[in-house]
């Protein structure tokens, strides 16, 4: 009679998947880079918008009495060699240079959307064409374009300088969305839509564009960070007449003046702008790219957890876990049969 022994393992409840919120979309923003980033840009948001409020001066008001003076407790960032508050014209400078940054970077991310996704979920002629007129883009220089563009106006505005650099600056984000859009139609769900039947604005808007937001953020803040330092080159070699006032205006007048390198609260307070606008529009994209690569996202949430331990995130730790086994159970010996006798002899013996 043989005994069967069978060994029940017990089966962990399957969990249904967890929704995701309305939080899940800026998932990309939630690590330290991109917090401090959006941090330093929206001090400078503020500035623009509450402008009159945080200096009691205006940009271009002159005060003869104080001529190139040194920061002090009346004109905290000194004056211009007309007596022009420099704190004043820091703060109002502000806004040309966001409006101009956000609103090149929308430009060049709609036509980037446009143009590279289209070109990246059709096939044939239509796919190369939009691939040739992206690759033409490229190869245009931008600055010798927006030069001769802006000269040709009297008083450019604003828009029509952010337009031009949206038109120079579209093209890396479409190829780069091009590829990843190729990557992506051949997935199964873009392969269920289309079987349904679904219209192609459809495909792209609900099915791929999900999917491209972290990459598309990226575009928009490396555009907006081209068009910021775009803006302040076409204002530092004078093309952008003094009426828009920007921080590349006031570093161009202290450079005409001679404000190098006696009168430094004249250029350094805009230098500091530029550079810590620099820096908080690339801590913003070095999170998205955290976010989007798997690597760096799984080797950020390694050292954020390290750092919870109180360790160092350069150090290298092997992470044991004590893993909990069931009893093992012997089996009975089956009873020996009556009529076999087992005889183990040894060489002496035999």
């Amino acid at each position: 009679m043989t005994a069967t022994v069978v060994s029940e393992t017990p089966v962990a409840p399957v969990t249904p998947p967890r929704k995701k919120g309305l939080g899940s979309g800026f998932a990309m923003f939630r690590n330290g880079k991109s917090l401090t980033g959006l941090a330093i840009l929206g001090v400078f948001v503020l500035m623009a918008v509450f402008a009159p409020l945080l200096t009691r001066f205006e940009p271009l008001e002159k005060d003869f009495t104080a001529l190139r003076q040194p920061p002090s407790g009346t004109h905290w960032l000194g004056t211009t060699h007309m007596g022009e508050d420099v704190f004043a014209q820091i703060v109002y400078g502000t806004r040309g240079v966001l409006i101009v940054g956000f609103a090149a970077g929308i430009i060049a991310t709609v036509i980037a959307i446009a143009i590279g996704v289209t070109a990246g979920y059709v096939s044939g002629w239509k796919s190369e064409s939009l691939s040739a007129l992206t690759n033409v883009f490229l190869v245009i220089p931008g600055l010798p374009l927006m030069i001769i563009i802006t000269s040709q106006q009297e008083n450019p505005s604003l828009f029509l300088v952010a337009a031009v650099l949206a038109i120079t600056g579209w093209a890396w984000g479409g190829r780069v969305l091009r590829a990843q859009t190729m990557s992506l139609r051949n997935r199964d769900f873009v392969q269920a839509a289309r079987a349904n039947g679904e219209p192609l604005w459809r495909i792209i808007t609900v099915e791929m564009l999900p999917n491209l937001m972290a990459i598309i953020a990226s575009s928009f803040v490396g555009t907006v960070t081209a068009a910021v330092l775009g803006l302040t080159t076409l204002a530092f070699i004078g093309v952008i007449p003094i009426t828009n006032l920007n921080w590349g205006t006031i570093l161009f007048w202290a450079q005409q003046n001679g404000a190098f390198p006696d009168f430094w609260w004249w250029y350094v307070p805009a230098g500091l702008a530029i550079a810590l606008l620099g820096v908080a529009l690339s801590l913003i994209n070095f999170g998205i790219d955290e976010y989007v690569n798997p690597r760096l996202r799984s080797a950020g949430e390694r050292a954020r957890a390290l750092r919870k331990r109180g360790m160092k995130a350069s150090s290298s730790v092997t992470e044991v876990r004590a893993v909990r086994r069931p009893p093992t159970t012997t089996p009975p010996i089956p009873p020996a049969d009556d009529d076999a006798v087992a005889v183990t002899l040894t060489k002496d013996e035999a």
